[in-house]
């Protein structure tokens, strides 16, 4: 039996596990909920690491789920959720562990993408679906979860974040930085397979120089600490100027890694996490698209500073045009990111820092 869409919920459960952009990218979806329904109690069904990014968003009550758990850790949190029977389940992660995982959810109804968007057979375990918006940004895919519930400021209102940071975060970036006025730049993407979404690191050598000779702006490094990150961050920091490099790689926390790009003049990164969680808090990011769709994943209101090559490099590794293919096609190829230029990115730089910083 299909049940009706509640008019007005009293329990949804967001249930999305990861990964960290797509997290920051779903805050607006949680906003909006909120400001139509000010006392509907949310859950929200999230990764470990997603969970110590976001840990302290009011009105939400998290439920963290370790993916190294299994089975086992599913039970756990049908145990616990065993009494609560949700209004709506939003089902918003396309993998089949999340599927499984959502079986043992109590819920009247269960929403999850439209046909064009499904994928891993998501559909088979959801009854309501989201309307067709073929090529949509991935904040408003999200977005359109709420658009289904009938929240009217998901189509009205400028999507919301206001990320927690703690003090202690903050007290935590400031001795990693020293006071400095600085860029902050995350090189590596997560190493996976045929990922290829790295920037060159001659590129990111050449700019941190230019930031620090024009605009006495130091570059700050940041990344998980995995040896892929390390070595790229060593040898950026080989090729420019030693007294305009930090290197924080492994050294920071989510929570201090949000702390660090809140003070940053200004983002520069790939298609990774810390793009879209500058975005979230408003800070500048430059970033930088060869091999993913930037209208579909690109920081969501910096997409006018985008260094954009996507197109080029459908066109020179795959003889294709955007329209021709499904949205958001990824370009594998390891060569794709070299299409961007330091000049690209100065030029970004230049629409930003054209004042000279103010030491004071």
């Amino acid at each position: 039996m299909k049940h009706p869409l509640p008019a007005h919920p009293e329990r949804i459960c967001i249930l999305r596990l990861s990964a960290l952009g797509d997290v920051c990218n779903l805050v607006p979806t949680l906003r909006a909920l909120q400001r139509q329904w000010p006392q509907v109690h949310i859950t929200w069904i999230i990764g470990q690491g997603e969970h110590s990014l976001l840990a302290g968003l009011p009105g939400v009550e998290f439920v963290v789920y370790d993916k190294r758990t299994g089975l086992a850790g599913m039970r756990e949190i049908w145990r616990r959720l065993a009494d609560t029977r949700f209004d709506a389940l939003l089902h918003m992660q396309q993998s089949l562990r999340a599927s499984v995982l959502s079986l043992g959810l109590k819920a009247r109804v269960r929403i999850g993408y439209d046909r064009e968007r499904s994928k891993d057979g998501q559909r088979w375990f959801t009854r309501h679906h989201i309307p067709p918006n073929p090529r949509a940004h991935v904040v408003d895919s999200f977005l359109d979860f709420a658009r289904t519930l009938g929240v009217e400021d998901a189509i009205a209102s400028t999507p919301e974040w206001r990320l927690p940071i703690p003090d202690e975060a903050r007290n935590a970036a400031r001795r990693l930085t020293g006071g400095n006025a600085y860029l902050l730049v995350t090189p590596c993407t997560s190493a996976r397979a045929n990922n290829f979404r790295n920037w060159t690191v001659e590129g990111y050598a050449t700019v941190a120089e230019y930031a620090w000779v024009q605009y006495g702006l130091k570059t700050v490094l940041t990344g998980s600490g995995t040896t892929q990150e390390r070595e790229m961050g060593a040898r950026i920091a080989e090729l420019a100027p030693a007294e305009a490099i930090i290197d924080t790689i492994g050294d920071a926390s989510l929570k201090t890694l949000l702390a660090l790009i809140d003070e940053a003049r200004a983002v520069i990164a790939p298609d990774t996490g810390p793009a879209h969680m500058a975005n979230a808090l408003a800070t500048p990011v430059i970033g930088l698209y060869a091999t993913s769709n930037p209208d579909r994943t690109g920081p969501y209101r910096w997409r006018h500073l985008l260094v954009n090559r996507y197109p080029e490099a459908l066109h020179h590794y795959l003889h294709k045009t955007v329209d021709d293919l499904p949205w958001g096609h990824r370009v594998r190829h390891p060569e794709a990111m070299a299409l961007i230029h330091a000049d690209d990115v100065i030029a970004r730089l230049d629409s930003l820092l054209s004042e000279p910083i103010d030491e004071a």
